[in-house]
């Protein structure tokens, strides 16, 4: 035997360790609790090592850390930071909370449909769609880069390659994306911040791309997301109208939000 048998006190008291590593990430016990449908008396005492959970509940427990279990022999370090940077020990104080705490109410999934002045052609505007959604407690963002944007700056414009992918995190006042490009080519900083709308709907901030100073085109630029949901006749309006768009092309509650006359700061 490789290893010494351990105590089922030992097992408790290292899961219990584990456990309250991982409810860091949230911001209160009783939230966690009810998220995993465990009581929160119970589920004190597994923090506490005084009790351990049933097959069932263990496997409701890995399941929403995403860990397996070896919680149960290992500490939670060794199980989380493998390729998992934002939530690992490292950096899961200050990035973690906001990639695993991020709720439906503050960012709800689903396509969005954005406006932004362009890149490559700062006469005209991009209207583009994303689209959000949840994997393990997270939320993350793909879309197609326009393919006539792509064309201007020399770049193929196969699907493959118009693809992006990130990661979406909430922030004080609104949320922030990191995004790139398949094979790390090009990325992007966004930031959003809710506004008010009819329907609640409506988000502005702005994008920055990772791209070395020079005499034309900018780098930043003022950008409105509008949530179109799941609703199928709305989101395939809105592909219909992606690409390229004069001043007088858009949406008017977009062009408005934009603040096109105000300087971007």
């Amino acid at each position: 035997m490789s290893k010494t048998t351990r105590s089922p006190a030992e097992l408790r008291n290292m899961f219990g360790a584990n456990l309250r590593i991982l409810a860091k990430n949230y911001p209160s016990i009783s939230d966690l609790s009810r998220r995993l449908g465990i009581n929160r008396t119970q589920f004190n005492r597994y923090l506490s090592g005084e009790s351990f959970p049933r097959p069932d509940v263990l496997d409701r427990i890995c399941t929403f850390f995403d860990v397996d279990a070896r919680i149960l022999l290992e500490p939670v370090e060794s199980l989380t930071d493998k390729g998992q940077i934002l939530t690992g020990p490292l950096l899961t104080s200050f990035l973690g909370q906001g990639v695993a705490n991020l709720p439906e109410s503050v960012f709800p999934s689903g396509f969005y449909r954005f406006t932004r002045r362009s890149f490559v052609n700062d006469t005209q505007f991009i209207v583009g769609l994303v689209y959000i959604f949840r994997q393990n407690n997270h939320a993350f963002v793909r879309g197609y880069e326009d393919s006539e944007a792509m064309r201007q700056q020399g770049l193929p414009t196969d699907a493959k390659t118009r693809e992006f992918r990130g990661y979406v995190t909430r922030q004080e006042d609104g949320v922030a994306m990191v995004v790139s490009r398949r094979n790390a080519m090009t990325c992007s900083f966004n930031y959003l911040a809710r506004v008010a709308s009819f329907e609640n709907n409506f988000w502005v901030g702005y994008v920055t791309r990772t791209v070395r100073e020079s005499s034309s085109g900018t780098r930043a630029a003022r950008m409105v997301y509008e949530h179109l949901g799941e609703r199928s006749a709305s989101v395939l309006t809105a592909a219909r109208s992606q690409g390229f768009k004069t001043e007088e092309e858009l949406l008017p509650y977009h062009r408005r939000l934009l603040q096109i006359g105000e300087s971007f700061k």
